[in-house]
């Protein structure tokens, strides 16, 4: 009862944050999980696994198909909100999209958020090879915005610039973190992110640096579009190491990364096409207490 009572709580707080109807239709009528599912499948005509189409698209069609990459772990309030507002967002942007939830499990206490990214990248693209787009986004922001397009172009895009915690401004330029897209062949350019950082903090850092290396700038939709909800949420616990990695960026750039998923201490324990999103469970075994340093 009291899980409950807290769910209902932190739908309604996001209710009243973003005014819209529809979560406080949420909060009455949908607040278990399968009627939640069923309503997001019925309005949106969902398939199993997260997958939609425009209507009419055919296998010739040469519009951009898009994976939704979303790293998870122990926020499934987060992830209800999360999918009940990003499929009517996306559908209404017209995009040929799947959502992956890379959710982690294991030995590992600290979130590897990097790490899971890689591993949602290489399992979306054995999944359906055809992809030409990775969003990558934190579960716990929502967009506000239906100008904000969920595609990719010519040079790596950041799409959460302005976040309602930072009261909607930018907190430095080179920030790449939150919700971004990127191209297959950028993400394979960079090595995808590093595989070293566990906990809060660098490795988007980490991941910007790759990209100066590459030359490639950041590009961003307009302050008064790229806006962001920011889902309420208890602060995961730092990575004390990520001050000594970022030191030491450009020796791992080149092996640190999709290149050195093999040794990364993980395993795919299962992969199944849920009703809304297709999950890839990560099991990822315990890491010791200082980097290695393998460079």
């Amino acid at each position: 009862m009291r899980q409950m009572r807290l769910r209902r709580l932190i739908l309604l707080q996001v209710a009243c944050a973003l005014g819209l109807t529809a979560y406080l239709n949420l909060v009455k009528t949908s607040v278990e999980r399968k009627t939640l599912q069923k309503a997001v499948r019925t309005d949106g005509n969902v398939g199993f696994g997260g997958k939609w189409s425009p209507p009419g698209r055919n296998l010739s069609s040469t519009s951009e198909k898009v994976a939704i990459l979303v790293p998870f772990r122990d926020r499934e309030e987060h992830l209800d909100i999360f999918l009940r507002h990003m499929h009517p967002f996306l559908q209404r942007q017209g995009i040929d999209y799947v959502i992956y939830v890379i959710e982690q499990h294991g030995g590992e206490p600290m979130f590897c958020k990097g790490l899971l990214y890689n591993v949602g990248y290489t399992e979306a693209l054995k999944d359906d090879p055809t992809y030409d787009c990775f969003i990558l986004h934190d579960v716990d922001l929502l967009p506000e915005d239906d100008r904000n397009l969920y595609t990719c172009s010519k040079s790596p895009l950041h799409l959460s610039v302005a976040i309602d915690k930072f009261d909607y401004n930018l907190p430095y330029t080179d920030l790449f973190g939150g919700v971004s897209a990127i191209t297959k062949s950028h993400y394979r350019l960079l090595n995808g992110y590093s595989n070293l950082f566990c906990g809060w903090g660098g490795e988007d850092d980490d991941m910007s640096l790759r990209l100066k290396r590459h030359m490639l700038e950041i590009s961003r939709p307009e302050k008064d579009v790229a806006r962001y909800k920011m889902l309420p949420h208890n602060h995961t616990k730092e990575n004390p190491q990520r001050y000594i990695l970022l030191r030491h960026w450009l020796a791992r750039a080149m092996t640190d990364g999709l290149k050195s998923l093999h040794t990364a201490g993980y395993n795919v324990t299962s992969t199944s096409h849920r009703e809304l999103y297709t999950h890839i469970l990560v099991n990822i075994s315990k890491r010791g207490g200082e980097v290695y340093h393998p460079w």
